[in-house]
């Protein structure tokens, strides 16, 4: 909590904690330069314990429940924000829970969102390996997805034993892949597994790249106080050494860091679902990041299609920003996809980066932590290493206990984040 507040003080000016308040049937200003979408399907066979999403246990007559009041939730938003006048997106991502359970039903979610947005560039979907059959990566092509991100973790059954997971056949996966072309394969691997050694981890990246991965998101293990792990994280020495495999073996197999945890391979595209300026979400525990305000949904798959039957947006809570704090979300997350580039926040903002931030940005550069470029900053290894730990710390006292409130109480009257 420490180093929030002293972020939050210095670098917002802001003494109060940032909060956010109940707010149904809120929507954000979306009259930004630009924004993405993202769908949130909310099933799963098995939950595993380390995972921090929002979801339940699939069953058919609730997905299909749900899938009538996701349609109603797009249209709504459509015509409240935009009059149903088409609006051009730049990137559709779906996320989960595993949206491979509702695949069957993804080319009509497609063909609602295409009646309000126009998608100019690439279309995601996150996949549980469990759920990848022979024929799913067809269905996605022909759906319109051309990149997929797998939630693989590790390829070491001891590995997936520790986190509860069941091993897979990861070369079947893969073939399928492969065959129908996706412009992105990402991998997401976890290091600080329990009982993950160096080596583990280089073999993990290794055999990811072999089998047709062109990114590699690499995420620590982390703790969240409402999930149900029964080992716990390894130390900060230990997740150091381990960061230092991941830079080493990166550069062995021509992957370049493309995040603070994240490798792609050289002239591919990237995979990414979180990293946008703005967006908008859909479904039990979306946010959307407008203008002024973020707004988080509700975290309940009855109360979500509740609130739509009742014609009502699904918001849970929303957080107004100040301009500063609307400036410093920015900074956040651009830091976390390493470069700061400086015509984006003027086309954002109508100001200037270097001005706003002019002390930090000249401490980053002095300091190492960031290197003066011609489109603005970027991040240095070891201003990745230092990030690394501060979206931790960030994770744990502002994620964690978001999603913890959220959660156990599907319409929050007020939460303060310190």
């Amino acid at each position: 909590m420490l180093l929030t507040n002293v972020m939050r003080f210095f670098l917002a000016h802001q003494i109060q904690p940032f909060i956010f308040q109940q707010a149904k049937d809120f929507l954000p200003d979306m009259n930004v330069p630009h924004f993405g979408l993202y769908v949130h399907i909310p099933f799963c066979k098995v939950l595993c314990p380390f995972c921090p999403y929002y979801k339940i246990h699939y069953e058919a007559d609730t997905a299909s429940s749900y899938l009538q009041a996701l349609l109603r939730e797009i249209d709504m938003v459509a015509r409240k924000l935009f009059q149903s006048k088409k609006q051009q997106v730049t990137s559709l991502y779906f996320g989960g829970g595993s949206p491979a359970l509702m695949i069957d039903d993804l080319h009509t979610i497609r063909n609602k969102i295409n009646t309000h947005f126009e998608i100019e560039g690439n279309t995601g979907i996150e996949l549980h390996p469990r759920d990848v059959r022979y024929d799913t990566a067809a269905k996605l092509a022909d759906a319109g997805f051309d990149m997929v991100s797998i939630g693989i973790q590790s390829f070491d059954e001891r590995l997936l034993s520790n986190l509860k997971r069941e091993s897979i056949d990861a070369d079947v996966i893969f073939a399928s892949l492969r065959s129908n072309k996706f412009k992105a394969v990402d991998v997401d691997l976890i290091f600080g597994i329990p009982g993950q050694t160096e080596k583990d981890l280089q073999c993990d990246f290794i055999k990811a790249v072999e089998l047709g991965a062109t990114q590699i998101s690499t995420y620590p293990f982390i703790d969240f106080s409402y999930a149900d792990n029964s080992q716990k994280p390894q130390g900060h020495t230990k997740q150091k050494k381990l960061l230092s495999v991941l830079l080493e073996t990166a550069d062995k197999m021509n992957f370049t860091r493309t995040s603070v945890w994240t490798f792609g391979k050289k002239e591919c595209p990237r995979y990414s679902s979180i990293t946008r300026d703005c967006f908008l979400g859909f479904g039990p525990s979306a946010t959307s990041l407008g203008k002024e305000a973020f707004k988080v949904n509700t975290f309940s798959v009855d109360e979500y299609i509740r609130g739509i039957e009742k014609n009502t947006i699904p918001t849970a809570l929303k957080m107004q920003f100040t301009a500063r704090t609307r400036k410093l979300y920015w900074l956040f997350w651009n830091c976390y996809n390493g470069t700061l580039y400086e015509s984006e926040y003027a086309a954002l903002f109508l100001s200037e980066l270097k001005k706003d931030f002019s002390f930090w940005l000249q401490l980053g550069t002095i300091t190492g932590l960031l290197q003066k470029t011609d489109f603005g900053w970027r991040l240095t290894d070891k201003g990745s290493y230092y990030f690394h730990w501060v979206e931790q710390e960030y994770t744990h006292q502002y994620i964690d206990k978001t999603w913890d409130t959220a959660m156990h109480n599907p319409w929050p009257e007020k939460l303060k984040l310190y």
